[in-house]
């Protein structure tokens, strides 16, 4: 799937009239494909509810931006406000879903996305840490392989750890894996076996329902 593809399967699976914060990088995508009727209002880190979708070329007010500096706009009944009310609703437990990206999902859904350990990598970790605790969900929107072919979904996280099972669902370029108590569950793969994946994953899937 194209990345716009893998959006709109994560705008798909937001509820209705959820509260919803979208990380930078990809997840910034899923804004475009969540229609009005659909009544998700969208909060911005650095103080913006009621986010709408990407300005068309030329309408971009510089301004009015996401955490990721990218233009955005505002719909109707938007409001503004200052970093500790905006991290109170973070912290609070108001947000009914967070798409966050991420370098590394482990099997039992702890997530790593700021920090890969390398010496001269510059750490990144902004609100990523009180949304992945204060979500009432924690959906991953990510490329399943590294650039150098490594998958990012891996028994257990080798990076700096952002939240502790936190993830419940990873969204990739070949289908959503729902992260269960019972274990890891493949679903809407495209592309590929549930076989297939695990061997390149080194990773076990469970079938829903069947014991832990």
């Amino acid at each position: 799937m194209s990345k716009s593809q893998i959006a709109r399967m994560v705008a798909d699976d937001i509820p209705d009239g959820s509260y919803v914060n979208l990380g930078i990088g990809l997840p910034t995508l899923v804004a475009d494909h969540l229609g009005s009727e659909r009544g998700v209002v969208l909060h911005t880190e650095n103080g913006l509810l009621n986010m709408g979708p990407t300005p068309h070329p030329g309408e971009e007010d510089a301004d009015l931006t996401n955490a990721g500096k990218q233009p955005v706009t505002a719909l109707p009944g938007a409001s503004y406000f200052d970093s500790a009310t905006s991290f109170a609703m973070m912290r609070g437990g108001h947000l009914d879903v967070c798409v966050l990206g991420a370098f590394q999902v482990s099997a039992r859904g702890d997530l790593a996305n700021w920090h890969t350990g390398a010496i001269d990598a510059i750490p990144a970790v902004g609100g990523a840490m009180d949304l992945a605790t204060g979500a009432k969900q924690v959906f991953v929107m990510m490329t399943l392989f590294g650039k150098d072919g490594r998958p990012k979904l891996v028994p257990e996280c080798t990076y700096p750890l952002t939240g502790a099972r936190c993830v419940t669902r990873v969204f990739t370029e070949w289908g959503a894996i729902d992260v269960t108590d019972a274990g890891l569950v493949a679903t809407r793969l495209v592309g590929i076996t549930e076989a297939e994946l695990a061997d390149r994953l080194c990773v076990d899937f469970v079938t829903p329902g069947s014991p832990s």
